[in-house]
């Protein structure tokens, strides 16, 4: 399945993203710009344009995941596990059979009127956490094995800066680390997921195991694409022969 991230914290981004034809977006709410306050916007958004929803949490806070899932996410993306207890707790937060709270007067019930049982629903969301700690890797086996985890998301960055790296996320020395991720994952009946900012930079990650993949975000796609349509405007209005000014973000 493939995806990307919004992090501008705006509805009408988000609607532009949903429509656009992933098969999954991830609302960050640990890094980017949107808020609770917000989430629900976002949310009614992406409602009809079959992308799956995700919330990105800012921590392993219960509260967090039940507001997010209450509002309608199909499930959340949990940053910077440690501990295979981590995830545990992940997944019990996720689901009523654990510690979610039991409410049907909300917008994940249709305000009281779905007919769908607890088991139903706990069988239909999402839990994915991220393996971007030197801890979460050396445990990932483990954490793979935790009944009611769905996805394992490597963070690329963190996971480098944890082992002193400082590269791309297709580095071959990082690319070597993360193939214990996709073999986990694999073993355990999981699917392995990563975020990336380029095509090219998302190649090896397939071709390594990962099948949950992530490009971009809505706020890098709009960066992106408005700078390289100044670039070629001002190439427009620069006469024939001049050098164009450089424009710097």
């Amino acid at each position: 399945m493939v995806g990307s991230f919004v992090n501008l914290g705006s509805a009408l981004t988000t609607e532009i993203m949903g429509l656009a034809g992933f098969d999954w977006l991830v609302l960050d709410l640990e890094h980017g710009a949107g808020d609770e306050a917000r989430l629900l916007a976002q949310l009614q958004a992406l409602g009809g344009t079959g992308a799956a929803t995700i919330v990105r949490l800012e921590a392993i806070d219960l509260p967090r995941f039940m507001h997010a899932l209450d509002l309608g996410a199909d499930g959340v993306l949990v940053p910077r596990l440690r501990s295979a207890d981590d995830a545990r707790r992940c997944a019990e937060y996720c689901r009523y059979a654990g510690a979610r709270g039991v409410a049907r007067y909300n917008r994940s019930w249709h305000w009281g009127l779905a007919s769908r049982g607890l088991a139903d629903a706990d069988g239909e969301v999402v839990c994915a956490v991220q393996i971007e700690t030197r801890e979460a890797l050396e445990a990932v086996d483990e954490i793979a094995s935790v009944d009611g985890v769905d996805i394992l998301f490597v963070g690329p960055a963190d996971l480098a800066q944890a082992f002193g790296m400082t590269c791309p996320p297709d580095d071959p020395e990082l690319l070597e680390l993360v193939g214990a991720v996709a073999e986990a994952a694999e073993a355990n009946g999981k699917a392995a997921g990563v975020l990336v900012g380029t095509l090219d930079q998302l190649r090896p990650y397939r071709e390594a195991g990962f099948r949950f993949l992530g490009c971009n975000s809505d706020g890098g796609l709009l960066a992106q694409g408005a700078f390289a349509l100044a670039r070629e405007l001002v190439e427009l209005k620069t006469p024939a022969g001049s050098a164009a000014p450089e424009i710097l973000l």
